[in-house]
């Protein structure tokens, strides 16, 4: 027997608060229940729960409500499971959706503070390839995921977050608290308390793991009886980083199993959600041609001692430049690189300067420019 959750296209999450969420909050009712071993199929929104569509403009874009981030279907309760147990969720299978799209919106992304003008890029999701009107010359294999899988958090976990997101706020972090403004459920106490759901946490939630597509394993401590499992923000492509902010989002179906590990949190010490990888994503790493650009410490002549973030950026300052000598424009080029490009720590130890490294794969590319095929002889 297969367990199936559908979602109605074209309705947003709010016009089905009976089996869609976008706050993290234990008392959110399940939509279904559900035996270990059981066979899950479950539909999603896409991440912006509908707001960005083929026909939407550059100004919607901007004007897009990131109270509405992410809409997720479920909860699934997972019958066993009970706090300090480990649910085990196995991914079977993920379906895209024809129509795709990465944005860069003003005020989110690594590198927001560069790239203040919303942008939009369109895909076309079919034989396995998305490819874009928006970006010429790109053809992105798929290696479909959800960026957001967990279960709810307790009570003690909530208000463990609140308090300490709120002292990072205090800090001057940038942080979103929790807001009633968009929320569903739109019930009280839920609607104020909820956790937003930006951040992975404890409970997994965006954690935008590109090696969870089908055949992974991921397996999330237990905070609540029957764990109450939700998914969505369904990922075609992404790069490690997903830097601008956004992957190829889409709308999903996926296939699921869920295991229940009795006393496996507690036994194991596990308070983050482990995972093993699907073949696929490690398979990515057999790029026939793939050059790699490096970031340090080091950025307009400014020194900074062990910053592993400032190498981050730098790494892909230099491929943004790189891309842009090769014809794109910067936004095009930043958008390549969060949805195809691999950031990695390729060393911590040679102080003052961390070394993170940029991976490009060349075979996304119909016709490799000239100036990258070059380097990569």
């Amino acid at each position: 027997m297969v367990v199936r959750i559908t979602v109605s296209r074209g309705k947003m999450c709010i016009d089905e608060p009976d089996k869609c969420h976008n706050r993290w909050h234990p008392d959110i009712k399940p939509v279904a229940e559900v035996e270990p071993g059981e066979i899950v199929e479950i539909e999603t929104r896409d991440a912006f729960d509908g707001q960005v569509t083929p026909a939407s403009s550059v100004d919607d874009v901007a004007n897009v409500d990131l109270n509405l981030v992410h809409p997720l279907t479920g909860p699934i309760y997972v019958k066993g499971a009970e706090p300090g147990d480990l649910l085990v969720v196995e991914v079977l299978d993920i379906v895209p959706d024809e129509f795709g799209f990465s944005v860069s919106v003003p005020g989110f992304g690594f590198l927001r503070d560069l790239f203040p003008r919303p942008f939009k890029v369109r895909w076309n999701i079919t034989g396995g390839y998305a490819t874009s009107p928006d970006i010429p010359n790109v053809r992105i294999p798929g290696d479909p995921f959800f960026g957001v899988m967990g279960v709810a958090p307790s009570r003690q976990l909530m208000e463990s977050i609140r308090k300490r997101e709120e002292e990072l706020r205090a800090r001057g972090g940038f942080v979103l608290l929790p807001d009633a403004r968009g929320a569903v459920p739109g019930v009280e106490p839920i609607a104020s308390e909820g956790l937003r759901t930006i951040p992975p946490r404890e409970n997994g939630g965006n954690m935008n793991v590109r090696h969870l597509s089908p055949g992974s394993r991921v397996y999330f401590p237990v905070f609540v009886k029957g764990a109450l499992f939700s998914v969505g923000d369904a990922h075609f492509a992404q790069g490690d980083g997903e830097v601008c902010g956004t992957a190829i989002e889409m709308r999903a179906r996926g296939r699921f199993r869920f295991y229940v590990v009795k006393e496996g949190a507690r036994k194991y010490g596990i308070k983050y959600p482990i995972f093993k990888p699907s073949e696929s994503s490690l398979r990515r790493f057999t790029w026939s041609r793939t050059i790699a650009v490096t970031g340090m410490g080091i950025l307009d002549d400014r020194q900074e001692s062990e910053n592993a973030t400032l190498s981050a950026r730098h790494a892909l300052l230099n491929l943004i430049d790189l891309l842009t000598r090769a014809g794109y424009t910067r936004e095009q080029a930043y958008v390549i690189a969060s949805v195809a490009a691999d950031l990695r720590l390729s060393q911590l130890v040679d102080v003052p300067n961390f070394t993170v490294s940029a991976l490009l794969p060349l075979d996304i590319f119909i016709e490799p420019p000239k100036e990258l095929l070059e380097l990569a002889i």
